[in-house]
Formats: C-alpha cells, sequence, structure tokens
C-alpha cells in the first residue's frame, strides 16, 4: 500500500493522475449513492409510519369520551337569575322548580380590638393551657385546649389556634386596624341553640384577658335559608343538592328563579358528530397515503447532492421524493378495511331496537361519484340521530360504546380493536423515537444497511490505494524510461564529439 507522499502525481506522464483516479472512484461509488437513497428511502417510510400512528393515536383519544355513558346521557341545566347557577349530574330527572333564596350561609366570626406586637413573647402569665370550644356536624360541642410556652410570640400564638382547633378555626391579628379575628372556616349554624355562639371561650384566657374577645358579640354562623317549590329549606353551605342537580347561591333574590334541568341531545349530537368528523379525517389522511403515487425519478437527496443545489431546487425535489412512501401499503389498508368492517357489525343490543349504527342515522358516504380518498367515510343524518337520542340515549351508548366481549361488544369498541392492533403493528415496524434502532423491523434494517455502507466504503479505500498504486507504479516505469532515453541520448551525444 502507497502512502500519500509516495503517490506519483503525473509528472512523468504528463497526465493529471488525481482528477484520473476521482473520476474512476466516482464510477466505482455509484452503487454506494444508491445504497444511501435507500436508506434515505428507508428512513422516509419509518417517519411516515411514524406520522400515520400519529394520526391513529390522536383519533384514538377521542374513544375515551365516546365510551362514557354521560356522552350520550347528559343533561342541560339553567336558571333564569344569575344569583343562582346550578349543574347537573348525568343521570338528574328532568325537571322545572321554582327557587328562591332569602339568606345566604355565612361563617361566624368573632372580632375586638387588642394592642399587640406579633413579635412579642406572652411571657409566664400567659404560659399554660387555654381552652376554646366549637361544634362539630353533629351539634356536639367540642373542647380544643391551646398550650402556650413563655417564649411563644403571639405570631406563633395564632398558628397554634389554628393548629388547636384541627382546621375548624382560623385566627390572626391585624396591625392595621388593631384587631383580633377568629372566625369559623364552615359557613353555617352548627351550634344546636339557635342563640348561643359558634366559637365560646373559656373564662380568664387569653381569648378574654388579652384579646378581648366575647362570644355574644359574634357575628354570622347561618344556614342558607331558601324555598323549593314553596317548601322552606336550609344549607350550612351556600350550596345544596336536590335530584342530581347542584345549586349554588350567591346572592338573595326578590323573586323566585326557574330551574330547569332536561336532556342535552346537543350535546350528545354534538360528540357524536365531532368523533365522525375525526374518523373521516383519517380515512382521508390514510387513503391518500396509499394511493399517493410514487416518483421514482426523484430519489431522496444524498448530502453531496444537495450541496451541488439550490434551497429552492431541494425543496421541490423533496415534494417529488416524499410522494408515494406508503403507497398500497398493507397496514394502512388493513387498518381501514378493519374499522370499516367494525362499524357496519350489527351488536346483540338486549331491550333496544338499536343494533346497527344504520339505525341511528349514520352511514357510508355513497360510492357513486366519490373521489377516491374519500371512500369509507362516514356521513350522519342528524334528525335520526337525534331521534334515537330522544328514544332511547342508553339504547345508543350500549350499542355504539358496550366494553363486553361477547355478540354484544359495542361498535365503537369493535372499531377500537381494530385500531389499536394497526398501531401496534404499525410499532412493531417502525418503532418510536424513544426506542433503539434494535427495538423495531426498519431500525434494524436501518443498522444492517448501515454496515453494508460501511464495508462499502472500506472496500472503496481500497480500490482507491489500488489506482493509485497501479498509477504510482506506471508513472515510476515511465520515469525510468524517460531516464535510460535521456542517458542514451546523452551517450550517442558523446559519440558524435569523437567522431
Amino acid at each position: 500500500m502507497i502512502s500519500n507522499s509516495m503517490r506519483m502525481t503525473g509528472f512523468a506522464s504528463g497526465m493529471d493522475i488525481g482528477q484520473m483516479v476521482d473520476d474512476l472512484m466516482e464510477a466505482e461509488r455509484q452503487p454506494l449513492q444508491k445504497m444511501e437513497q435507500d436508506q434515505l428511502w428507508l428512513t422516509q417510510q419509518r417517519d411516515a409510519y411514524r406520522e400515520a400512528n400519529a394520526k391513529m393515536s390522536e383519533f384514538e383519544s377521542m374513544f375515551l369520551d365516546m365510551r362514557m355513558s354521560s356522552t350520550y346521557n347528559s343533561t342541560k341545566a339553567t336558571s333564569s337569575s344569575d344569583a343562582i347557577s346550578v349543574s347537573a349530574r348525568s343521570d338528574a330527572d328532568e325537571a322545572n322548580y321554582q327557587v328562591n333564596v332569602n339568606e345566604l350561609a355565612s361563617a361566624a366570626v368573632n372580632i375586638s380590638e387588642a394592642e399587640l406586637d406579633l413579635d412579642a413573647e406572652v411571657g409566664e402569665d400567659l404560659a399554660g393551657d387555654h381552652t376554646f370550644s366549637t361544634y362539630n356536624e353533629g351539634g356536639e360541642e367540642v373542647t380544643h385546649t391551646l398550650t402556650l410556652n413563655a417564649d411563644d410570640t403571639y405570631e406563633e400564638v395564632f398558628d397554634k389556634i389554628n393548629e388547636a382547633s384541627d382546621g375548624a378555626v382560623r385566627a390572626f391579628y391585624n396591625e392595621s386596624s388593631g384587631q383580633v379575628f377568629i372566625e369559623r372556616t364552615e359557613t353555617g349554624q352548627f351550634n344546636p341553640d339557635d342563640n348561643g355562639a359558634e366559637i365560646q371561650f373559656g373564662e380568664g384566657t387569653i381569648f378574654t384577658d388579652t384579646f378581648n374577645l366575647d362570644s355574644t358579640e359574634e357575628h354570622g354562623g347561618q344556614d342558607a335559608r331558601f324555598t323549593y317549590n314553596g317548601v322552606e329549606l336550609t344549607s350550612r353551605g351556600n350550596s345544596y343538592e336536590l335530584n342530581g342537580a347542584t345549586l349554588q347561591f350567591h346572592q338573595t333574590t326578590d323573586q323566585a328563579a326557574t330551574i330547569s334541568i332536561e336532556q342535552d341531545i346537543d350535546g350528545a349530537v354534538e360528540e357524536i358528530t365531532n368523533f365522525v368528523d375525526k374518523y373521516n379525517e383519517l380515512v382521508e389522511y390514510m387513503n391518500e397515503k396509499t394511493n399517493e403515487p410514487r416518483n421514482r425519478d426523484y430519489p431522496p437527496l444524498t448530502d453531496e447532492q444537495r450541496r451541488a443545489m439550490s434551497e429552492s431546487e431541494i425543496e421541490l425535489w423533496e415534494e417529488q421524493s416524499q410522494s408515494g412512501e406508503l403507497r398500497g401499503d398493507g397496514i394502512l389498508r388493513g387498518a381501514i378495511s378493519g374499522m370499516r368492517s367494525a362499524w357496519y357489525e350489527s351488536v346483540d343490543n338486549e331491550d333496544s331496537e338499536f343494533s346497527s349504527i344504520f339505525e341511528i342515522g349514520i352511514t357510508t358516504i355513497s360510492a357513486v361519484n366519490t373521489p377516491q380518498n374519500d371512500q369509507g367515510k362516514l356521513e350522519i343524518d342528524e334528525q335520526e340521530l337525534r331521534r334515537a337520542l330522544e328514544e332511547d340515549s342508553e339504547g345508543v351508548y350500549r350499542m355504539l360504546s358496550s366494553r363486553a366481549d361477547d355478540e354484544s361488544r359495542g361498535v365503537l369498541s369493535r372499531v377500537k380493536d381494530s385500531l389499536d392492533n394497526s398501531m401496534d403493528r404499525i410499532t412493531d415496524r417502525a418503532g418510536r423515537a424513544t426506542q433503539t434502532e434494535h427495538q423495531y423491523t426498519m431500525g434494524r434494517e436501518l443498522m444492517n444497511m448501515a454496515e453494508r455502507m460501511a464495508n462499502f466504503e472500506r472496500r472503496m479505500q481500497q480500490t482507491e490505494e489500488r489506482y493509485w498504486d497501479q498509477f504510482s507504479r506506471m508513472e515510476r516505469a515511465m520515469q525510468e524510461a524517460n531516464n535510460q532515453s535521456a542517458q542514451m541520448q546523452q551517450a550517442m551525444g558523446g559519440m558524435g564529439g569523437m567522431m
């Protein structure tokens, strides 16, 4: 093998040896360029598969809502007054009723004036136990003990009050106004004595002697009072649950508000329509990918080819070279076929007249004059869908979304089964971005390609060395011949001088 320093560069022959070797190697490397393009094409196919899987995954995310009964049996709750807002569970009874809010619930609060330095220590006189009490949900008095140390600051005292009450009260001092606040954390009346305080303080404690709090000066601690269809009711909070509906009181009312609970057909129709629209988008995308023509005259560009082209030329070339990456692909065609079959299957839907999508107004787009990429799409007769939901929304739900493993398995569950199977096949073939190449089929193919290209490169190095060796030998031979010719001419010139 000849090193670069020993290569003969055409001095003897007058030929451009370097250019000749480059030209020969360019011809030798033609198979490598084809290998690079094959590798790039496989990479493009892998990425196209992953894009298809992402589209499928995006569609799959919609199945969660579509398999919930609340999607089909949802309710709509409205209030005629801003003073009351209302929400309803999907199983709430349809109803109209009148509600009048007479009094809002309030939390008990006690405020007094006191001069305190929050950083000051309470001292020995206040060290020890101090009691106060509240009432629990059952109206039973609960005594709390506040234990103070002489070196506790007043800031720490208020924190200890909150802790000692187990969250029943909060206490703080407003330095700006010089007032102590202690209040219940929950609204409503817990003390069974209508005139009794919600927070009571032991005599001779820090509450009465230092904070100047007086239980008889308490404010609030009232239940919400309202009427439902003329019946008087109370609630400790400003919300109340009634027949599956939750009322939220914001202010009192001068006249009764009308509360309406009704089946939300609009919401169910919108959810089903959005789902079908998303399915149609996926079908169009997969049809486009599997029918897209492949332009073999525009193979993927290698790095060397890119360097010889402008940005606009590269963009136009790649637009052509990326076409047909998944043309005729069996996995995508199988996905379309599998989902289409699942849509058409009949469901054993006991106690309901609905056993197929055709009976609720969902049909296949007519094949007559339908563009190729739209074949297999669905369309909805909204009037028929509304009729079905109004008559038997539960039956529509079971027919579409039942998760049973027998003949009563819902249409959408079967569609999802087919979709998941196709996504798994694509993952096995093209992997995920988080996987290494040896974990999926195309990755292993790419690794084999890279190894073949590396071996080819090594052979090209040997071939180039061989060409240089051959030309160097030729140059040396020619140089030796030239030297001999020069010597002969010199000798003959000398003999001519002797004659």
